[in-house]
């Protein structure tokens, strides 16, 4: 014989799930153990040296070139755990900007850049973490669309001091002869 549920099992039923869900959302909201987000202390990109080789560059940045000329502001922020050092890139040339997510790829042992601007020009970025001469050392290839042709590139940061930094930017089309693009001086902005 078929039993059919009754109405006052449909509604003890109804019942249940609302406090089932009014619990749930109690303990998100609170943070209940085991259902919050883990806190960047057990990121793994906190616990290994190598991640931390690019801190240098984190904070607020005005940029000049060798002369004292305002070339525009770069914000280094850390994000996603640690895990990576967010460019937010603002020329002082109007109507252009860039940002760039940079990361330590451990399973390649080498750190990497995707550079993107408001212009629509990306390039990527692989290098190496010199501790000899504090520097942070990318080579890349772009994309010509003058000539439809690949440009490679080298990226070089170095760590002066707490207080300032240095990037230089060169390219060149025959991966011999190289051209300065920028010849960035950073001086952390001072705090407010």
């Amino acid at each position: 014989m078929l039993s059919i549920p009754s109405v006052q099992s449909k509604t003890n039923s109804m019942s249940t799930l609302k406090i089932f869900f009014l619990n749930l959302l109690v303990l998100v909201v609170t943070g209940a153990p085991g259902l919050s987000a883990q806190t960047n202390t057990s990121s793994p990109c906190n616990s290994k040296p190598e991640y931390r080789q690019f801190d240098f560059w984190i904070g607020e940045w005005e940029v000049t070139n060798a002369d004292g000329q305002f070339l525009g502001m770069n914000k280094i922020e850390l994000i996603l755990d640690g895990c990576v050092v967010l460019e937010n890139w603002t020329s002082a040339s109007p109507n252009y900007s860039g940002k760039s997510f940079n990361y330590y790829n451990s399973i390649r042992g080498k750190w990497e850049q995707k550079w993107i601007d408001n212009q629509g020009i990306s390039i990527e970025f692989e290098g190496l973490y010199d501790a000899d001469n504090k520097s942070l050392n990318y080579v890349g290839k772009g994309f010509n669309p003058a000539d439809s042709s690949w440009i490679d590139y080298k990226l070089t940061f170095y760590n002066i001091s707490e207080d300032y930094m240095r990037q230089i930017w060169e390219q060149s089309s025959d991966g011999e002869n190289w051209t300065t693009l920028f010849d960035g001086h950073y001086r952390r902005k001072a705090e407010n």
